[in-house]
């Protein structure tokens, strides 16, 4: 029951390099910007984030005391322009790869060639190159596009033409597009620009894919190159796109023996190892194997030589009966306890780390008076003092609970205690139980250090009665109870129901939100009645929301929400507030030929019609008024289905023969004449 993970699986060179760049200046100590998401991964992102570096979708928003990178996927010759014109220090991170392309098209392009590039039109990577072109290029996303281009005596004619590709096309389809170019054009010239490490990857996820009836693929969704390698394996086998191991569903893997992994260039490689472990446990637990074996446990301690040894020792080296005593707490410090051994005249210390396998302080065990089961480790008869411990008797007790538990199932509590080789101590029933690594949390964790002292539930996964060794999960208990939630949350689930969870992830495009057993997401649009860049202006990784459903696919197990209250809806406090015939004092926000539109209150704005600027004929808007310009104005008109406010200055000066037409007819001409601009400030602020 194996996972076979790709060779060329995660960071490519330019993403890679990109990051070191960035590091290496925040190493330095260096304010950094990067333009655009530096990589496809939301979680790499978020975390850059967390360490200040910010994003920007234009040099000119850039700060300039910061250092601005430029992403793998390159830029065009224009935004150098504007960057060299504002100033700025700047951290090129373009691509090798990209950068040849973009020489290539600028050089032919000059010449008079036609530009043909295979690839996605909204990629960042094609917007870039085409702006290196001097005179017409084109986009084409398979052979029957590029077919239907050429076809176009039009866009060629009798031009000489060039054929590129963005580095992350498909290769199998690039070659097809090739010889459909020469077909056409004996004389064209071709260049192969599919990044090496991209047709690698894809040759690779082709192989995988043949040998495995699953394929996952880890990566951003938003990624071209994780998009292709999907692509790529959904003809061979089932494949299913993850962004990290949480999307992971059990259902993909049941009744398979193996599964194959691979990952897109902007994955990084703890997350590829996060969602190869998750893999590999549903596969074993899909077919009851254990997830861990002894091998995996860790070393004897110095003070346990492992319980069973030691207990063993012990009964070995007994002086009567079976070792066991009982003593009366006598005596307390923070080093040892004291205790009077009932029947015998020695004197009795308890170490402190023979008190308890927790390691807590003494005078928080135990207290005078008490009387405790202990066994006898050694006897000075010299000095008349016995060394006892009561941890091992605990543990003698507890291990058969804890192998009673393994039969049942039972779900155990318990506190974290230790990190050592390979995983956590977790203490429960006074027995300490290894838990690795893949099993001590909900997702891997590079460092184990903050769970000790945490509480913990787990489950006994493996047990070796003859060493007296357990093996526990933290994560069975984690996975089932998550599992019972999901189906609890979905069964429960209703549009326009409140709910409260936890920002787990951002994109460009919204963030994810764990609702406790199933995530549902945000779109940036439904972050605030402000227009919003990136959902970090808003939230913050880990932070706690109440969200309201919008949606849900039950089919795709998809959840649409909402952050933004309707109480802060613009229009609804405007339409609370204010009322027609008002006076309200507004500010001109923007110019057109038929009035001016002013701000009434933040997200909501009106439109001074030209006829209501003044109680004289106006001829142009800018005549009278002023951008930023504060006027009193009167409400004339307020269309709630449309969200329209018209406003007026002259119902506000005295009355003076004019030849404008009466405020009804106005109103009529703003709705057939110039609805469309009437109507966008409106709509746009307070959706």
């Amino acid at each position: 029951m194996s996972v076979e993970l790709a060779k060329t699986a995660g960071f490519c060179f330019g993403v890679k390099r990109a990051m070191e760049m960035v590091e290496t200046l925040l190493a330095d100590g260096k304010k950094v910007c990067t333009l655009g998401p530096l990589i496809h991964n939301p979680q790499t992102v978020a975390s850059l984030a967390a360490r200040g570096v910010s994003i920007v979708d234009d040099p000119d928003e850039a700060p300039l005391d910061a250092t601005l990178v430029i992403r793998s996927h390159g830029v065009g010759r224009d935004v150098y322009d504007k960057i060299a014109a504002r100033g700025l220090t700047v951290c090129d991170a373009t691509c090798p790869f990209v950068d040849k392309i973009h020489r290539i098209v600028e050089e032919h392009s000059k010449a008079g060639a036609v530009v043909l590039i295979a690839g996605d039109e909204h990629h960042p990577e094609v917007i870039g190159i085409r702006r290196f072109c001097d005179g017409p290029s084109y986009v084409f996303d398979s052979p029957e596009s590029l077919q239907k281009l050429l076809d176009d005596p039009a866009v060629i004619g009798d031009k000489s033409s060039v054929l590129v590709s963005q580095t992350t096309f498909q290769k199998k389809v690039f070659e097809n597009c090739k010889k459909i170019a020469k077909k056409h054009y004996t004389n064209a010239l071709l260049f192969d620009t599919i990044c090496n490490a991209t047709a690698n990857r894809q040759q690779e996820a082709v192989e995988l894919s043949q040998r495995h009836p699953v394929m996952v693929i880890v990566g951003g969704r938003q990624s071209s190159n994780t998009a292709k390698l999907c692509a790529v394996c959904e003809p061979y086998s089932s494949a299913h796109l993850v962004e990290t191991a949480a999307d992971l569903s059990p259902d993909w893997f049941a009744g398979v023996r193996s599964a194959g992994l691979t990952a897109g260039a902007s994955t990084p490689a703890d997350i590829i190892k996060e969602v190869q472990s998750t893999m590999s446990e549903i596969l074993n637990e899909e077919k009851n194997i254990p997830a861990v074996s002894e091998a995996d446990a860790p070393e004897k301690s110095f003070d346990e030589m492992s319980f069973e040894e030691a207990l063993e020792a012990s009964f070995n080296n007994l002086s009567n009966n079976d070792g066991r005593v009982k003593g009366i707490v006598v005596g307390i410090n923070p080093s040892e306890v004291q205790v009077e051994v009932v029947g015998r005249k020695q004197t009795g210390y308890i170490p402190v780390d023979e008190l308890s396998a927790e390691g807590a302080e003494p005078s928080t065990l135990v207290k005078i008076g008490d009387e405790l089961d202990l066994l006898i480790m050694r006897t000075n008869d010299q000095e008349g003092t016995i060394t006892l411990s009561k941890k091992r008797v605990d543990a003698l007790k507890g291990f058969d609970d804890i192998a009673k538990a393994a039969e049942t199932n039972e779900i155990l509590e318990g506190k974290i205690t230790d990190v050592v080789r390979g995983g956590v101590i977790a203490v429960a029933k006074g027995v300490r139980v290894f838990i690795p690594a893949s099993h001590a949390s909900a997702v891997r964790m590079e460092d184990l250090s903050p769970l000790v002292g945490t509480d913990a539930r787990f489950r006994i996964i493996e047990v070796n009665p003859a060493r007296r060794r357990a093996v526990g999960s933290i994560r069975s208990v984690y996975r089932e109870e998550r599992k019972e939630k999901a189906e609890a949350l979905w069964n429960s689930l209703e549009v326009g129901a409140t709910y409260k969870g936890v920002v787990k992830s951002m994109t460009t495009y919204g963030a994810f939100v764990d609702l406790g057993g199933a995530d549902g997401m945000i779109h940036v649009s439904e972050l605030s009645w402000k227009r919003v860049k990136h959902p970090s202006d808003v939230l913050t990784i880990g932070q706690e929301v109440e969200v309201t459903v919008k949606a849900i696919d039950l089919e795709k197990h998809k959840i649409s929400l909402g952050y933004r209250k309707e109480e802060d809806n613009p229009w609804t406090k405007f339409t609370t507030n204010y009322n027609v015939g008002d006076v309200v004092t507004v500010k001109v926000v923007s110019m057109t030929t038929f009035g001016a539109f002013a701000n009434i209150i933040d997200g909501v704005d009106g439109l001074i019609h030209i006829s209501q600027i003044s109680n004289h004929r106006v001829e142009k808007p800018e005549d009278e008024l002023k951008i930023g310009q504060e006027v009193e104005a009167k409400i004339i008109n307020v269309d709630a289905d449309k969200k329209r406010i018209s406003l007026s200055i002259r119902a506000l000066l005295p009355e003076e023969v004019v030849e404008e037409a009466p405020v009804e007819e106005a109103a009529e001409e703003v709705a057939e004449e110039v609805a469309a601009p009437a109507e966008e400030p409106a709509e746009e602020t307070a959706e």
